[in-house]
C-alpha cells in the first residue's frame, strides 16, 4: 500500500478551490419565478384564507384561469392588485 502524503499547500488548494465552486453556485442559484399560480401559492404569498382568495375572485378584485377544475392565478395579477393597479 503507496502512503501519499498530503501538505498544508495541497489542502489550501482544495479548499480555495472548492469555495470558489461554491460562490458559483450560489451566484447562479436565481430562485425560479412562476408566472402562473395555484390557490395554495396566493395563499401563502398572501397569507390568506382559501375563502378570501374565493372571494376576491368572485367579487372581480384577482382574475384566475380556470383548467381541469383548478383555478390558476397570473402573478402580475396579483402584483397589481396588491400595488392597487387594475387593468379595466
Amino acid at each position: 500500500m503507496a502512503i501519499e502524503v498530503v501538505t498544508k499547500d495541497d489542502l489550501e488548494a482544495f479548499r480555495q478551490t472548492l469555495l470558489n465552486d461554491i460562490r458559483t453556485l450560489l451566484a447562479n442559484n436565481k430562485p425560479e419565478t412562476k408566472e402562473w399560480l395555484r390557490c395554495a401559492d396566493v395563499r401563502k404569498m398572501l397569507k390568506v384564507s382559501t375563502g378570501t382568495v374565493q372571494n376576491l375572485r368572485i367579487t372581480g378584485k384577482l382574475k384566475s384561469q380556470k383548467i381541469g377544475g383548478m383555478h390558476f392565478y397570473k402573478l402580475s395579477d396579483i402584483q397589481n392588485m396588491l400595488g392597487g393597479k387594475t387593468d379595466s
